[in-house]
C-alpha cells in the first residue's frame, strides 16, 4: 500500500494519466466505487422498465404496452425473472456493498486505498462482464431465461421445459461471475479493515456502516459456496445432460432448493446490513445524537448474520418438508426478528430527543425505518408455516418482499447518495428537487404494494401471466387493485426522472461545498471534497468514536474523530 506525500503532489501526478487509466482502468477505490454505482443505476433503469412492462400486462392483459409492444407469455416469464435477478444481483448488491463499500471504507478508516487495489479493479471488471452477459442473454435465440430468479429445476435444468436453450445457461453464467466478483471484493474489504486502519482507529471506533459491510461480506463468503456448487451441477444438467436434479434419473430437484436458499436467505441480510449501517450514519448526523447502543447494534448485526444460516427452509414449507422440521424452521425464522428489531429500536432511541433536521438524506433514512418495519411485520406471516402454506407464492409474498427489499435496495441507496454526494463531487444536490423526488417515490411505492397485500390474500398467484384465464381470480375488485398498483408504478417511475436530473445537474452545477457540509464526525469528512487520489493531505489519527454529537460543555455540537481536542 503506497503512502502519498501530499494530496497536491499525488493529484498533480494523477493529472498526467490518460482518461482510460483514470476513469476506466483505475485502481482508485473511489473511481471503482462510482463505477459500481453508475453501473447499478443503469441496471436499475432496465430492471424498472421490465417491471413496468409486466405490470402493464397484468393490469391490461393482452394489450399493446407503450414503448414495448405485445407481451407474450414467454416474454412475461423472462421479464419477471430478469427483473428480480437484476434488481438483486446487479443493483442492490453492487450499489450498497461494492459501490459504497469501495468509496467509503478507505476514507472512513483513514487509509489511502484498498489493500489490494488491482484485485479491486479485477472485481469490478468481472462484475461488468457479468452485466454484459445478462444483457446478451435477453436477445439470444429463445430469449431470456424465464424460470424465475430462484431457478428451480427441473424447469431451469432443461431447455425442453424452459424453451431458452441459450438464455438459461447465460443467466447462470452471469450470476456465477457476479458471485466471483463479490467474493474478491469481500476479501478485499475484510483485509483492508483489519489491516489498514488509521492510528487510534480501534475496533470500537470503526463507523458502524464499515462494520456492517464487513459482516455482510463474511456472510456472503460463507453462504455462497454451496450455491456455486449447486450452480455447477445445474449448468451441467443444462449443457451436457447430467441429471443431478432430474427425479426420473435418480436426481432430486429439492436439492437445488436447499442449496439456493441456504445462500438466498442470508443474501437478504447481506444487503440489509450495509443499508442499516447507512441509515445509522445518517440519523446520528441529522439528529445530532450519539448512536444509541453502538455495541448492542454491532452484536445484533453479528447475531443476525449467524442466525441467517438457520432459516432457509421456511421457503420450503410447501415442498413436502417434514412438519416437525417446518416447526423448527418457523422458530428459527421468528428468532431472527429479535436482533433486527433491537437494531431498529436502537435507531428510534437515537432519534428520541434529538435535534432533528429533515434534510433529504434524513427523510430517506426515516422512510427506511418505517417501510422496513412493514416488511418485517408482514414477514411473520410467511415465516410461520401455517399461514405461509396459504400465502405461499401469492402477491402477498411479492408485497412483503418489496417492503423488505425496496427500503434496502432503493431507499437506502437514495439516502446514501444524497448524504455522500457532496463528498463524491464537491457539490450539494438540490434540496427542493430532492424532497420532490422523495415524496414522488414514497407515496406511489405504498400505492403499488398495499393493494398487492390484498390481491395476494385474495389468492392471486404471482406467476400467472393473465388472470383472464382464471375468472375466479379476475374479479372487478381485484382488477381495479391491479390497475391502481400499475398506475402508481408509472407515477413512481416518472419521479425518478427528477432524481436523475438532480443528480447529473448537481454534479456540474450544484452548490459548491466544503469538506464537511453536514458537520459530521467520521473521517471521510476530513478529506477534501472530492477526495484526491490518496484521499488525505496528511494521514489522520483517530482520537475518539464516530458519534460524539451534542457533547456537554463543548461549544460545537460535533467532535470529528481526527480532531485532538
Amino acid at each position: 500500500m503506497s503512502m502519498p506525500a501530499t494530496a497536491h503532489e499525488v493529484t498533480a501526478v494523477h493529472a498526467l494519466e490518460s482518461v482510460w487509466s483514470r476513469y476506466v482502468f483505475s485502481t482508485d477505490h473511489k473511481v471503482i466505487g462510482l463505477q459500481y454505482l453508475f453501473t447499478g443505476m443503469a441496471m436499475a433503469l432496465l430492471g424498472g422498465f421490465m417491471a413496468y412492462v409486466f405490470r402493464m400486462q397484468l393490469a391490461f392483459p393482452d394489450q399493446v404496452v407503450p414503448l414495448y409492444g405485445l407481451v407474450t407469455a414467454r416474454e412475461y416469464n423472462a421479464l419477471v425473472t430478469n427483473h428480480g435477478s437484476i434488481m438483486i444481483f446487479w443493483v442492490a448488491m453492487p450499489v450498497l456493498i461494492a459501490g459504497f463499500g469501495n468509496f467509503l471504507i478507505p476514507l472512513m478508516i483513514g487509509c489511502d486505498d484498498m489493500v489490494f487495489p488491482r484485485l479491486n479493479r479485477l472485481s469490478y471488471q468481472i462484475f461488468f462482464v457479468s452485466a454484459v452477459i445478462i444483457l446478451i442473454s435477453l436477445v439470444v435465440p429463445g430469449g431470456g431465461f424465464g424460470g424465475a430468479w430462484t431457478a428451480y429445476p427441473p424447469l431451469s435444468a432443461s431447455a425442453q421445459y424452459n424453451h431458452t436453450p441459450w438464455g438459461a445457461p447465460l443467466w447462470l453464467l452471469a450470476v456465477a461471475l457476479e458471485f466471483v466478483a463479490f467474493l474478491l471484493g469481500g476479501i478485499n474489504f475484510t483485509v483492508t479493515v483489519m489491516n489498514a486502519r488509521a492510528p487510534g482507529m480501534t475496533a470500537m471506533r470503526i463507523p458502524i456502516v464499515v462494520w456492517m459491510i464487513v459482516i455482510a461480506s463474511l456472510v456472503f463468503m460463507a453462504s455462497v459456496g454451496p450455491l456455486v456448487a449447486g450452480a455447477v451441477m445445474l449448468l451441467l444438467d443444462q449443457t451436457v445432460g447430467t441429471r443431478f436434479y432430474d427425479p426420473t434419473a435418480g436426481g432430486d430437484p429439492l436439492l437445488w432448493q436447499h442449496l439456493f436458499w441456504f445462500f438466498g436467505h442470508p443474501e437478504v441480510y447481506v444487503v440489509l446490513l450495509p443499508a442499516t449501517g447507512i441509515v445509522a450514519e445518517i440519523i446520528t448526523v441529522f439528529a445530532r445524537k450519539k448512536l444509541f447502543a453502538y455495541k448492542t447494534i454491532l452484536g445484533t448485526s453479528i447475531a443476525t448474520g449467524i442466525i441467517s444460516f438457520f432459516v432457509w427452509a421456511h421457503h420450503q414449507f410447501v415442498a413436502g418438508i417434514d412438519p416437525r422440521m417446518a416447526h423448527l424452521f418457523t422458530i428459527t425464522t421468528l428468532l431472527i426478528s429479535i436482533p433486527i428489531a433491537e437494531m431498529l429500536f436502537a435507531f428510534i432511541a437515537t432519534l428520541y430527543g434529538g435535534s432533528i433536521e429533515l434534510a433529504t438524506p434524513m427523510l430517506w433514512a426515516l422512510a427506511f425505518i418505517a417501510e422496513f418495519l412493514i416488511g418485517g411485520v408482514t414477514g411473520i406471516f410467511l415465516g410461520a408455516n401455517a399461514t405461509d402454506i396459504y400465502l405461499h407464492d401469492t402477491y402477498f409474498v411479492v408485497a412483503h418482499f418489496h417492503y423488505t427489499f425496496f427500503p434496502i435496495g432503493i431507499i437506502a441507496t437514495f439516502a446514501a447518495v444524497t448524504y455522500w454526494f457532496p463528498k463524491m463531487f464537491g457539490r450539494r444536490m438540490n434540496e427542493t428537487l430532492g424532497k420532490l423526488h422523495f415524496w414522488g417515490t414514497i407515496i406511489p411505492f405504498n400505492l403499488i404494494f398495499i393493494p398487492l397485500f390484498l390481491t395476494g390474500a385474495a389468492g392471486q398467484h404471482r406467476r400467472i401471466y393473465s388472470y383472464e384465464n382464471f375468472p375466479q381470480l379476475s374479479t372487478p375488485w381485484l382488477n381495479q387493485l391491479a390497475v391502481l398498483a400499475t398506475l402508481a408504478l408509472i407515477v413512481m417511475f416518472v419521479f425518478q426522472a427528477v432524481f436523475l436530473v438532480n443528480f447529473f445537474w448537481s454534479m456540474r452545477r450544484g452548490e459548491k461545498v466544503g469538506a464537511n457540509p453536514w458537520n459530521a464526525n467520521t473521517l471521510e469528512w476530513s478529506a477534501p471534497s472530492p477526495p484526491p487520489h490518496g484521499n488525505f493531505a496528511a494521514m489522520p489519527t483517530v482520537y475518539r468514536g464516530p458519534y460524539e454529537y451534542g457533547v456537554p460543555d463543548r461549544e460545537l455540537d460535533y467532535w470529528p474523530q481526527h480532531v485532538a481536542s
